[in-house]
């Protein structure tokens, strides 16, 4: 059987079809998951926060395990309905944050270990390596779709992640206000560019 070859032209233009058509993907059929996860993120950083403050115990600092619950819900959904035609790049995309989560898991369960070796658990570091993971995912996400709006806001909580490492590391504590500052991320990072991506969607 012969094999098509594609010009140039063809070839820019098949790229352009899949890079719309993941556009579409990220904001229709499934839910738009920047802004689930991004609204998710930004709620619980102000419950947790005001928490904190009202009863100065540190074990509200769990609550961001909730992070898990739009992941098991999402699955749920996504097993449910019938896929829509999945292109490479929505492949890529999907691959991007299976690796991110993948790492996420990892660090959960190195902490655990390390934890139990030297007996003292501190999961503080967490919530900036979050920030890091999700900040280079949405990062990725980015280029791959070629959107601005997904490309440039996750340096905020790329500084933010780094700044509160650094922070940690100096004064050998987490901040309250660490909570709000992944909450500011998300919403720079997740929740403005979902809407822009909503906006988008709507004209093409």
């Amino acid at each position: 059987m012969e094999e098509k070859k594609f010009t140039e032209k063809e070839s820019l233009e098949l790229i352009s079809q899949m890079i719309q058509a993941t556009r579409k993907n990220l904001v229709k059929g499934q839910g738009n998951y920047f802004i689930i996860y991004g609204y998710t993120a930004a709620i619980l950083s102000i419950i947790i926060y005001t928490l904190l403050c009202m009863t100065h115990t540190p074990w509200w600092w769990t609550g961001w395990f909730l992070m898990f619950l739009p992941v098991i819900i999402l699955s749920f959904k996504e097993k449910r309905n019938t896929p829509t035609v999945i292109t490479y790049t929505d492949s890529m995309v999907n691959k991007v944050w299976q690796v991110m989560g993948a790492s996420f898991s990892l660090t959960i369960l190195v902490i655990l270990a390390l934890s139990f070796i030297v007996g003292k658990c501190d999961f503080m570091f967490m919530l900036p390596l979050c920030l890091l993971y999700t900040s280079i995912g949405t990062a990725i996400t980015g280029l791959v779709i070629r959107e601005k709006c997904l490309l440039y806001p996750p340096l905020v909580g790329f500084v933010l992640a780094i700044y509160m490492l650094m922070s940690y590391t100096i004064n050998n504590s987490a901040a309250i206000l660490w909570n709000l500052y992944f909450g500011l991320s998300f919403v720079v990072m997740m929740i403005i560019p979902g809407h822009i991506l909503n906006n988008k969607s709507e004209k093409l």
